[in-house]
């Protein structure tokens, strides 16, 4: 995870951005938003075809979720360029990003989390009074569940910060 949250940090600092959108952009991905599923079904989807990276989102998701999707979608694309391109026609679909049971989701999200927001923005706002988890989580507009990989991750690099424990990991699989 360690070397996971390295290449977020260093992406955040190369293309000078927390942004998705920016990110994907950054990468010279072409992003598009599809309306041919509901909300329920595909999140997202990436692949490189012909060596152009493209990112697909579902267009009846939530500003917030497919703000997240595009992250999720970004971190594929940096991250796992090497499957994508080895097997032709390969996409990575993502129907329910947040279940990180596999390998590469669980990367893709904790390359996402810890692109999102900085190690200081989380010890900053956990450290006001009000500063809780869940008050952290709606301040820096991260999801519950996502801010828990950051804080994870956080943890894993020698932080001491608290991670509630009832936190769903599927919570984008609705």
């Amino acid at each position: 995870m360690g070397a996971i949250h390295q290449q977020a940090e260093y992406a955040a600092k190369k293309y000078k951005t927390r942004n998705p959108y920016e990110l994907l952009d950054a990468i010279d991905a072409v992003t598009d938003f599809t309306y041919a599923f509901p909300a329920s079904g595909l999140k997202g989807f990436c692949t490189i075809l012909n060596k152009i990276k493209y990112a697909v989102i579902n267009g009846n998701l939530s500003d917030e979720d497919k703000r997240i999707v595009a992250g999720h979608e970004a971190a594929h694309l940096i991250l796992h360029k090497h499957q994508i391109l080895n097997s032709p026609a390969y996409a990575l679909k993502d129907f329910s990003i947040y279940d990180n049971s596999g390998r590469l989701e669980l990367e893709a999200n904790t390359f996402l989390a810890n692109f999102l927001v900085s190690d200081d923005e989380i010890l900053e706002s956990m450290a006001n009074p009000e500063g809780n988890f869940y008050f952290t989580a709606a301040e820096l507009f991260i999801p519950p569940p996502l801010l828990a990989i950051k804080v994870y991750s956080m943890v894993q690099r020698g932080h001491k910060i608290k991670i509630p424990e009832n936190i769903d990991s599927k919570f984008l699989g609705k």
